[in-house]
C-alpha cells in the first residue's frame, strides 16, 4: 500500500479539523448562541467536558482535539463504507462516476431522503434549507447546514451497529461538526480522492491513517523526552503508537493461531495459505489441545487500530470454513467466540472495532443490519469513593484486598493491560454484585454501573487465552513518569527497563498452559544485561518457538532495532526456529527476504531445490543459551563456539582486568603531550615510586581512543605530580560523599598497576573492539580499559583478542557499543593458549608503531614517510 498520500492527507486533515472544530466551539459557547437556546443540555455537557479536562484553555484544547479526531474517524469510516457499498448511498462520497457534492445531499436536493435514517422534523428542516423556506443561522450557509443535518443523522443511524465509532444522539460532538465540509479541497473532498475504491479494498488503511494522524503529536512527545519530560496517560498513546507491517502480522498470526490449529489438525489445508508459517521439524506433543475453532480464544492486549485482529479474523474465517460452518454464521462466531482486544486510547479502540466490523461486513453484507459489537474494551479509569466501597464491601472478606480490587483501574489510562485481575476476586465480586440492588437510588445505581464496568474490564484480563498477539508499547524507564516507573518496578521487576518487557511478562500470564504468544518488540531483550532476568525467565520457564531478527535499520518508523517472535507458555527442549535478516539492509527487503528463507526451508525438508537462503534459518534449543554468560539469544553461533563458553577459563581468570583512573576533571588534569613543558614530562616511567621521586608533572595517559590494533593512541599526558595529589584533592572537593574519611579516592582505581605493561582497549567502539599492547610507562583511564599479566601472557592475549574468534565472542558478550571489563573478561580462552606462537606479534606491533610514528602528533615521529621515499626510493 502506498502510504505517502495517506500521510499527507491525515496530517493536513488534523490541522484543518482542529481549526474548524475550534471555530465551532467558540461559536457554540458564545453568549446568546443559537445552540444555547435550542440545545441547552448538550451545550452544558460540552462545558462539563471542558471542566473535566482541566478547564480553561487546556480543557478547551483537549475537547477540540477529541472532537476533531472523532470527526476524522467518522469521515474516514463513512468514506470506507461508501467505497465498499455498505451505506447504500454516498454519505460523504459523490455518486459513482460523479464528482462534487456527496450523493446524499444531491439526492436530497431532488426531494429524496431516507426516512429510516432521517427523522421527519429534521427532513423538513433539510428540505426547507435547500428550498429557501428555512433560513440558515446568522453567518451560516443553507447547503452546509442541510448537509450537517444529513451527516449527523447518518452518524446516529450507524450508532446502532457501531456505537464506538458513531456516538449516540446528544453527544456534544454534534455541535462541533466542521463548517467547511462542502468546500473544494476540504477534508471530505480529499478523503474521497485519497481513499479511492482500490485503497478501501483493504481495511489496513484505517491503521495507517491512525498512525499518520497522531504523528505530529508523537513528534511533540518525543521532543519533550529530549527535554527530560516524562510520559503519563496523555502522552503514552502517541508515544507508543507504531503500526505493524503486514508481513509481520502474518508471521505472528500464522505461527500462533495457525500453528495451534495445524498441531491439532495436521491434515488441515490451512497450511496452503500460510506463507510465513515455519513448520515444526519433528513431531511435537506438548501443545494446547483444540477440537473446535470456537475454542480458540485470541487477545491483543494493546490492540491499537486492530491490525493484528483483522488478519486473525481472516485466518479464523478460513478455519471455520474448512470445518464446514455456514458462511453466514462465521463472522458473528468469530467476534463472539474468538477475538478480544484491549486498549487505553478510545480513538484507537473505536478504529479497531470498526475494522473488525468491516471485516465481518466483507464476508456477510447483512452483518451491519444484525451487527454484533466486536469485543474491543477500552480500559477506562474507574475509582470509588469511601462510601461506595462501604456499599460494595462483602463484610466477610479481606477489606483491604476488596478495596484494591474495586480500585485496580484507577490508573487504567496509564497501566492498561498490565493491570492483573485475580480470577477468584473477579468471581466473588461478580457474585456480590448480583446480590446488590440499587432500589431506584440514582447514586447507588451509578455505583453499581461503575462496579459492573470494573468486572467487565477485569474479565478481559483473566488468564486462559489460547493465543496472545501484540505489538506492545515501547517506552524506556527514563521516559516513564513516577507513577508508571514505580508500578513497573513493583509489579514487573524483570521487565522494568521498558514497557514492552513488562507486556511480554503480562501477556504470558494471560495464556492457558501451552498457549502461544506472538510479539513484535525491540530486540535489545535478546542481548543486553538489563534484560538478563527476562531472558532467563523465558529460557527456563517458556519456549521460543520461532523468532525473526530484523536488520538493524529494517523497520521504517521505529527508533530501535526490531525482532518478532512466538513464545509457548510451557518449557520444552524442542528446538526453536530462528531467522536472521542481519545481512539484508533496509525495510523494503525484510518481508520478502524472510518469506524466501521460510520457503527455502520448506523446500529443503521436502527435498526440492532452493536458492540457498535456508542457511539464514537456525534451529536451536533455548536451553543452549544458558551456557553463555548472561544467556544472550545468540542462535547463530555454531555448537562448537557455544561449547567454548562452557570449557576452560575466561580472560578475567588469566589476566587482571582493571578500570583505570577517573580524574573527575579531564579539562584540568589532561593535556595533549605536545601542549606541555617537555622538561616537566616523563615519557618513560616504570613505577609509582619512580614517578614520585622524579619530581615531574606530566606522565603518559592511556585514554582509549580510536580504533587501532596492536599499537597507538599515545596522545595524552596526565598531571600525576606528587602521586596525583591535585587529582586527589579535586575529587575530594568535588565528590565529598564518595570519599571515606582518611582514604584515597584514587587508590582503588587500578593504581597498583599504573606504569605497568598492558593489553588495552577502548570502552566504546561503533564496530569491533581493537586491542593494543602498551609498554611500561602509562597510567590508564577509566575509558582505556587494561589487562595486566606477565609479558608472555600479554602477548598471547593480544593475539587472541584481535582474532576473529574473539570478535565473534564479543558480539555475543558485548552487544552494544560499550566494551566494559565485565563483558571482555568473560571471553572464553580456549585450551592451549600457552602454546600460541607470538612470533608474528613483534612484526605486527612494529608495523603498527611505524604507522603511528609516521604522524607528527606522535612523540616517536622522526620524519615523514614521503621524506624517506624521496631519500631512499620506494621502501622495500
Amino acid at each position: 500500500m502506498e502510504t505517502a498520500p495517506l500521510k499527507s492527507f491525515a496530517t493536513s486533515a488534523r490541522t484543518e479539523l482542529l481549526r474548524e472544530v475550534g471555530a465551532r466551539l467558540t461559536s457554540v459557547l458564545a453568549p446568546g448562541s443559537s445552540e444555547r437556546v435550542e440545545r441547552p443540555s448538550i451545550v452544558a455537557s460540552l462545558e462539563d467536558a471542558i471542566t473535566e479536562a482541566g478547564g480553561g484553555e487546556a480543557g478547551r484544547k483537549h475537547v477540540i482535539d477529541r472532537a476533531a479526531y472523532m470527526w476524522f474517524n467518522r469521515i474516514v469510516a463513512l468514506r470506507f463504507m461508501d467505497a465498499n457499498g455498505y451505506t447504500g448511498i454516498g454519505v460523504v462520497s459523490p455518486a459513482t462516476d460523479q464528482v462534487g457534492q456527496p450523493e446524499v445531499l444531491a439526492v436530497a436536493k431532488r426531494g429524496q431522503i431516507d426516512g429510516e435514517v432521517v427523522r421527519p422534523a429534521e427532513a423538513a428542516t433539510i428540505f426547507g434549507l435547500l428550498s429557501g423556506t428555512v433560513l440558515p443561522s446568522p453567518g451560516g450557509e443553507a447547503q452546509a447546514e442541510a448537509y450537517a443535518l444529513l451527516l449527523t443523522s447518518y452518524c446516529r443511524f450507524w450508532n446502532r451497529a457501531m456505537p464506538s465509532m458513531f456516538e449516540a444522539e446528544g453527544d456534544f460532538s454534534e455541535l462541533l461538526i466542521p463548517g467547511n465540509l462542502l468546500a473544494e479541497g476540504s477534508v471530505l473532498d480529499r478523503a474521497c480522492s485519497v481513499l479511492s475504491a482500490e485503497v478501501c479494498e483493504d481495511v489496513e488503511v484505517i491503521g495507517w491513517l491512525y498512525q499518520f494522524y497522531i504523528s505530529e503529536r508523537k513528534d511533540e512527545v518525543f521532543a519533550g523526552f529530549k527535554k527530560n519530560e516524562k510520559a503519563g496517560a496523555e502522552e503514552i498513546p502517541a508515544a507508543t503508537q507504531l503500526f505493524t507491517p503486514h508481513w509481520i502480522v502474518r508471521y505472528l498470526a500464522e505461527n500462533s493461531i495457525g500453528r495451534l490449529w495445524m498441531l491439532n489438525h495436521p491434515n488441515s489445508t490451512l497450511i496452503e495459505r500460510m506463507d510465513y508459517y515455519i513448520e515444526p521439524v519433528d513431531e511435537e506433543n506438548d501443545f494446547l489441545r483444540i477440537d473446535s475453532p470456537e475454542e480458540i480464544t485470541v487477545i491483543d492486549p494493546a490492540c491499537g487500530s486492530g491490525h493484528m485482529l483483522t488478519y486473525a479474523f481472516d485466518l479464523l474465517y478460513a478455519i471455520y470454513e474448512e470445518e464446514g460452518y455456514a458462511p453466514s454464521s462465521i463472522p458473528t462466531l468469530i467476534l463472539e467466540k474468538n477475538l478480544r482486544g484491549t486498549e487505553i486510547d478510545q480513538r484507537a479502540g473505536a478504529l479497531a472495532s470498526f475494522a473488525l466490523s468491516m471485516k465481518a461486513a466483507s464476508k456477510r453484507k447483512r452483518f451491519l443490519k444484525e451487527a454484533v459489537a466486536p469485543r474491543i474494551q477500552v480500559l477506562e479509569p474507574i475509582v470509588f469513593r469511601p462510601d461506595e466501597l462501604d456499599f460494595l464491601a462483602s463484610g466477610a472478606g479481606d477489606r483491604e484486598a476488596e478495596e484494591a480490587f474495586w480500585n485496580m483501574f484507577e490508573h487504567a489510562d496509564t497501566f492498561g493491560s498490565l493491570i492483573q485481575a485475580d480470577p477468584s476476586m473477579v468471581a466473588s465480586a461478580s457474585l456480590r454484585l448480583r446480590m446488590l440492588d440499587g432500589a431506584g437510588d440514582m447514586l447507588v445505581e451509578e455505583t453499581l454501573d461503575k462496579a459492573k464496568r470494573v468486572i467487565t474490564q477485569a474479565e478481559y484480563l483473566l488468564p486462559g487465552y489460547s493465543v496472545v498477539i501484540a505489538n506492545p508499547p515501547y517506552m524506556g524507564s527514563k521516559q516513564m513518569n513516577d507513577l508508571l516507573s514505580r508500578f513497573m518496578k513493583e509489579t514487573f521487576p524483570e521487565g522494568k527497563s521498558d514497557l514492552f518487557a513488562g507486556f511480554v511478562i503480562r501477556c504470558l500470564s494471560l495464556l492457558a498452559r501451552d498457549g502461544l504468544a506472538g510479539f513484535m518488540t525491540p530486540f535489545v531483550w535478546m542481548f543486553i544485561k538489563s534484560y538478563e532476568a527476562l531472558r532467563r525467565r523465558i529460557i527456563e520457564r517458556k519456549r521460543i518457538v520461532s523468532l525473526i531478527q530484523l536488520e538493524y535499520s529494517g523497520f521504517e518508523g521505529a527508533t530501535v532495532p526490531i525482532c518478532t517472535y512466538v513464545l509457548q507458555n510451557g518449557h520444552s527442549e524442542v528446538a526453536g526456529s530462528f531467522v536472521r535478516l542481519s545481512d539484508f539492509v533496509g525495510p523494503a527487503v525484510q518481508g520478502p527476504t524472510a518469506l524466501k528463507i521460510i520457503e527455502d526451508d520448506k523446500a529443503t525438508r521436502r527435498g526440492a531445490s532452493t536458492s540457498g537462503m535456508e542457511e539464514h534459518l537456525f534451529r536451536v534449543s533455548s536451553s543452549s543459551f544458558t551456557t553463555i554468560p548472561g544467556s544472550p539469544i545468540v542462535y547463530w553461533l555454531s555448537e562448537k563456539m557455544r561449547a567454548t563458553f562452557n570449557e576452560g577459563r575466561n580472560l578475567g581468570e588469566i589476566a587482571e582486568l582493571l578500570v583505570g583512573l577517573r580524574t573527575g576533571d579531564n579539562a584540568r588534569f589532561l593535556r595533549f603531550w605536545w601542549e606541555v613543558d617537555q622538561q616537566r614530562t616523563m615519557l618513560q616511567c616504570s613505577s609509582l615510586t619512580e614517578a614520585k621521586i622524579s619530581g615531574r608533572r606530566w606522565f603518559p595517559y592511556n585514554k582509549g581512543g580510536s580504533f587501532r590494533r596492536w599499537y597507538g593512541n599515545h596522545e595524552y599526558v596526565v598531571n600525576w605530580e606528587n602521586d596525583g595529589r591535585e587529582i586527589e584533592e579535586g575529587l575530594a572537593k568535588r565528590y565529598p560523599y564518595l570519599v571515606p574519611a582518611g582514604q584515597s579516592v584514587v587508590r582503588g582505581q587500578g593504581r597498583a598497576c599504573y606504569f605497568s605493561p598492558s593489553v588495552s582497549w577502548s570502552d566504546i567502539s561503533s564496530g569491533e573492539a581493537a586491542f593494543r599492547r602498551y609498554p611500561a610507562g602509562f597510567i590508564h583511564d577509566s575509558t582505556g580499559h587494561s589487562g595486566f599479566s606477565d609479558l608472555s601472557t600479554l602477548d598471547q592475549v593480544s593475539l587472541l583478542m584481535n582474532s576473529s574468534f574473539s570478535a565473534i565472542a564479543l558480539q555475543v558478550l558485548a552487544p552494544t557499543m560499550h566494551f566494559h571489563i565485565g563483558y571482555v573478561g568473560q571471553v572464553p580462552i580456549p585450551r592451549g593458549i600457552e602454546e600460541i606462537s607470538t612470533e608474528r606479534l613483534d612484526r605486527l606491533v612494529i608495523n603498527s608503531k611505524s604507522d603511528w610514528d609516521s604522524a607528527e602528533t606522535s612523540w616517536g615521529f622522526r620524519w615523514s614517510p614521503l621524506v624517506a621515499i624521496s631519500r631512499d626510493g620506494l621502501p622495500s
